[in-house]
């Protein structure tokens, strides 16, 4: 299949529906309260019915606001939005009343989509009161609606004799138009939306097609949880599509590892954070075990860190690689359901640490790179050549280069439109068709593997005109199961400071914490240690605004926040 031959990812849907049988399962949600199947022929019914409605709401180029949580419907309407010639603005459903007003006020969506009740309460007042919102449709029941005209249900328009022969086309449709507008996280300031095109999708989806070749030898299982209002996991459902796979939706996050042995999935994406809980669970299990199993445990940790790195071994160990291969490996995969080939990691940087050690037991991590900007990957590992410490090779189709102060500069198909409404912003990131994506790093001359450093912006310069990667030290001190979330400060400053959440066991050791900082400190140099820090009660979380829906750290709301704590570090 020549993903260049399509021109749009409506056209892409409907070409594999036509290949794959339709009565095979496609889509399923494992919630037991609603438990959801489509196949691919029902899935492309309901693209028809839902395109068919939405046509005579949304005129060429109008905003359809999606606001859902991962389900089947949420695929179903992406693709509706857009063979009706509309664009798809989705939206997280962890966002305030606040922030759902200002993506409305900004991008102004003919018709809104809302999954149910709880989403509806946030949004009924705007609704209300902005008369370009023409129609809002809904997956579940919702109550309290006082314009009843305006709403449409979900069920009620696919399980109608709404035209059963509906056969829409949208010929109007190019790579350059307009896909989907997705917000940025918002680590300062407010989110920007991100025109991404048609092309630009289906151009990342040529190099996705490369790093899953070798992981795919029959029909792929995915198991979807990051939010699919994520560029990251938006992407990855037309990557579902383009390899005819059978696509599970996560409950909800509470219950991933359940859902993991329901789906026994092939494949798995998530961001860092992930992998970081999920490092720290296994090494706790790990050192809860004794004699044997411990051993076996530590030859397998460092025969695998061997033979990721491209070490010789020998021939003795070469065998017991094998051996713990059946012994340990094969129980730790049968954890993550039997299947899994790979995980992919994106959406920030993964720790080297960790990258190493789940590669080691039997977790092949593949570490990418990207952001909203372009479509969004611009890099990944391949199976075959996993190096932990980079984000792999370029993806076909898209040039990548170092700029004199060390910016990482992406040009092609994959880079944004640009940002709605916001021409000045939009011409500060992109000159000359080259993007300018704020983060630092370098390319290996040798395979051209990319490696970021860090991100420009948020690099601290202290006072005697240093450049220091908070990250470095953030990830080193996240990666103790004692610290849960960190944030290293220090701008303009003679020495750096440090603010700790820690895990609930830790919480009123301070010593213990202690400990782990010297330690840490050892390892760094002089610029980069912790002189200071303060233990905090309270998380970074979503709710209290500290964190993106990403599970990014919002650096200057959390500065803005402790101070008083961060200014008493500096007074004589």
């Amino acid at each position: 299949m020549n993903l260049k031959e399509f021109n749009s990812l409506v056209d892409l849907f409907f070409y594999k529906a036509a290949k794959e049988n339709p009565s095979a399962d496609f889509l399923e949600w494992l919630n037991p309260k609603n438990k959801k199947k489509y196949t691919w022929g029902e899935t492309s019914t309901s693209i028809q019915k839902l395109a068919k409605v939405l046509k005579d709401n949304l005129l060429n180029g109008d905003r359809c606001l999606l606001v859902s949580e991962n389900r089947p419907e949420w695929l179903i309407a992406d693709l509706a939005i857009m063979l009706a010639d509309g664009i798809t603005v989705p939206a997280y459903t962890t966002y305030t009343e606040k922030d759902y007003k200002y993506l409305i006020e900004d991008c102004e969506p003919s018709v809104i989509i809302i999954s149910n009740n709880e989403m509806h309460n946030k949004l009924k007042n705007i609704i209300q009161e902005k008369d370009f919102i023409k129609k809002v449709i809904i997956f579940d029941e919702i109550n309290d609606v006082e314009n009843k005209d305006k709403y449409l249900k979900f069920d009620t328009i696919i399980s109608g004799q709404l035209g059963q022969n509906i056969n829409i086309k949208n010929k109007n449709l190019k790579r350059n138009s307009p896909a989907c507008i997705i917000y940025t996280s918002g680590t300062s300031g407010n989110p920007k939306g991100v025109i991404l095109s048609h092309g630009g999708i289906l151009n990342n989806l040529e190099g996705a097609q490369e790093i899953l070749k070798p992981l795919i030898d029959k029909k792929p299982i995915f198991l979807t949880w990051l939010p699919l209002s994520h560029s990251y996991e938006h992407a990855v459902q037309f990557v579902q599509i383009a390899v005819g796979a059978k696509v599970f939706y996560a409950e909800k996050i509470e219950k991933l590892l359940e859902n993991i042995s329901q789906a026994k999935p092939t494949i798995m994406t998530a961001v860092p954070r992930f992998y970081q809980n999920l490092y720290n669970k296994i090494n706790i299990n790990m050192k809860k075990a004794a004699g044997l199993k411990a051993k076996l445990i530590k030859l397998t940790i460092n025969l695998g860190k061997k033979k990721l790195l491209g070490k010789k071994m020998s021939i003795t160990e070469k065998f017991l690689n094998r051996l713990v291969d059946v012994l340990v490996r094969k129980k730790v995969k049968k954890q993550f359901g039997g299947n899994l080939k790979a995980f992919v990691s994106g959406g920030g940087a993964l720790d080297k640490e960790i990258g190493e050690f789940l590669n080691s037991i039997g977790l092949p991590t593949l570490q990418g790179y990207g952001l909203t900007e372009t479509s969004p990957v611009v890099s990944c590992n391949p199976i075959h050549k996993i190096r932990v410490e980079t984000v792999g090779p370029p993806f076909k189709g898209n040039q990548v280069k170092i700029a004199e102060d060390g910016e990482i500069l992406v040009k092609g198909e994959n880079v944004m439109l640009g940002y709605w409404n916001k021409k000045e912003d939009t011409s500060k990131v992109l000159k000359d068709g080259w993007l300018y994506t704020g983060d630092i790093g370098e390319i290996d001359p040798k395979d051209g593997y990319l490696k970021i450093t860090d991100r420009k912006k948020d690099i601290i310069v202290s006072a005697g005109g240093d450049n220091i990667s908070p990250a470095k030290i953030e990830n080193q001190l996240t990666n103790s199961p004692a610290i849960e979330q960190a944030m290293v400060f220090g701008e303009g400053k003679n020495y750096l400071v440090a603010l700790i959440v820690p895990s609930k066991e830790f919480i009123s050791q301070k010593e213990k914490i202690k400990e782990i900082v010297d330690e840490i400190n050892k390892n760094l140099t002089l610029v980069e240690k912790i002189k200071n820090f303060s233990l905090l009660d309270e998380n970074f979380s979503i709710e209290n605004g500290l964190l993106t829906p990403t599970m990014k750290v919002k650096r200057n709301k959390v500065i803005q926040k402790y101070k008083s704590i961060l200014e008493n570090f500096y007074k004589k």
